[in-house]
């Protein structure tokens, strides 16, 4: 099938849109990790020793990612049957309401048990948001994109995640920085009252958007998969291993985010909540510039071996950083945490979405990214919870969580090893055209 191009100016109007709405889709989803380390083992998990409500708060943030992969089979077979498009506007829809009902929510004084649960259940919306938000986002800048710039459009996606993250960051410095009587009974819901603003916002840029030239051709010819998940499985399963594996590098973020915040400003180390806010803040922008940078370096060299610097990197950088943040020396802790997610996590994190995706045809393509990248993410989203586990009835075991991430790292290399290499390749031949999946047709008319 020939995949006409793309109208002139609308690669760039596609990543824009994803940029925008990544982040303000994932400002909702951060602002509750800031939450879960700081604010909500006092609000909703209060009854118990600090130790054990830090535990039980940070397990509320990886219960997004444990529904995440339910979201991604849903969502990922809709995105390849009716578009990328309306998948888009639902995920941040989604994520704006369940959000703002977290502002909303009282607390455990106020209801008991019900408070917690409460907060999980939107929690679980929110994570089924985001199982959809990145691989629609994803596929749409892909084909989208010129041939040889789909690593430098793709990573759009990824820079407005950081933005998202940090202008989840910035909010909350302030915030931190209220009297304690005055956070915790009011001062913390309004980040979450604002994601109201963020999704109208994102609904009206997302609504211009055009669908993509290729998904488009496909429903011209007849060539929408009926079952998209069953083609996957039958001609890309060793992919989505593949993509499951690479996945699991998220973990150095959520540990960075979430754990890392929460042990240097807990007792054992005693740093500021409002100077740790302001590492991941700087990271975060620095990452802003990394991101593309090493995208348009892995449309010149190829995904593989930007992807594997960054995740071999990682798992070498997350030991000096957890070290600085156990000296207590915040010059250091701000170098480390600069060079640690700022630079050197972007590598993987800024090719991956052109890595992923360009495994899979746009038959699967937002299935396939959904899927494996989710059931990864959502081991990451846990990796915080056993992190808190490993480092100790008084949480400073910074070295057993150190090199619990790098194992997390180790799938990722082999999974990038053992990939091939798609930079180069044209974006209808993706996927494996002409194999298998070709000659065996299952289509719908759309």
């Amino acid at each position: 099938m020939s995949v006409p191009a793309a109208p002139p100016g609308q690669p760039r109007k596609a990543a824009l849109a994803a940029w925008i709405g990544s982040a303000l889709e994932y400002y909702d989803f951060f602002i509750y990790g800031s939450a879960a380390a700081l604010i909500f083992p006092e609000v909703f998990f209060d009854e118990s020793d600090p130790a054990t409500a830090t535990l039980l708060s940070l397990a509320t943030f990886g219960v997004a990612y444990a529904a995440r992969p339910v979201g991604a089979l849903f969502l990922g077979h809709f995105g390849d049957r009716v578009g990328r498009k309306k998948i888009m506007v639902f995920t941040l829809i989604l994520m704006g309401v369940s959000t703002f009902l977290i502002g909303c929510l009282p607390t455990r004084a106020q209801v008991g048990s019900l408070a917690p649960v409460l907060l999980v259940l939107c929690r679980v919306l929110q994570g089924i948001s985001a199982a959809g938000e990145q691989a629609s986002a994803n596929s749409m800048t892909l084909e989208h994109a010129p041939s040889g710039r789909r690593g430098f459009f793709t990573s759009f996606t990824l820079s407005g995640t950081q933005g998202g993250q940090l202008l989840a960051t910035l909010v909350f410095i302030p915030i931190a920085a209220l009297p304690e009587d005055q956070l915790l009974s009011w001062g913390w819901r309004v980040p979450f009252w604002l994601s109201i603003a963020v999704a109208v916002v994102g609904y009206v840029i997302r609504r211009k958007l055009e669908e993509t030239p290729a998904f488009t051709a496909q429903q011209a010819t007849g060539e929408v998969v009926a079952l998209p998940l069953a083609v996957l499985l039958r001609d890309h399963w060793a992919d989505v291993l593949r993509v499951v594996a690479g996945a699991l590098v998220a973990s150095v973020s959520t540990i960075f985010t979430v754990w890392a915040l929460a042990y240097a400003t807990g007792d054992s180390v005693g740093m500021s909540r409002t100077s740790m806010l302001w590492v991941g803040a700087l990271a975060n922008v620095v990452a802003l510039a990394a991101i593309p940078a090493w995208a348009m370096l892995s449309d010149r060299v190829g995904r593989r071996p930007v992807y594997l610097v960054g995740a071999a990197g990682s798992a070498v950088m997350m030991f000096a950083y957890l070290w600085a943040i156990s000296t207590g020396s915040y010059p250091l802790v701000l170098v480390l945490g600069i060079v640690t997610f700022g630079v050197v996590y972007s590598a993987a994190n800024g090719v991956w979405p052109s890595f992923y995706g360009e495994m899979f045809s746009t038959r699967v393509r937002l299935s396939g990214m959904a899927i494996g990248t989710q059931i990864g993410f959502a081991v990451a989203g846990f990796a915080v919870t056993f992190a808190a586990r490993i480092a100790g009835p008084d949480g400073d075991g910074w070295s057993a969580v150190a090199l619990f991430t790098a194992a997390l790292c180790v799938p990722p290399v082999i999974a990038a090893l053992s990939a091939r290499e798609t930079a180069k390749i044209p974006t209808e031949r993706l996927g494996g055209r002409g194999t298998h999946e070709a000659a065996q047709p299952e289509t719908v008319t759309a």
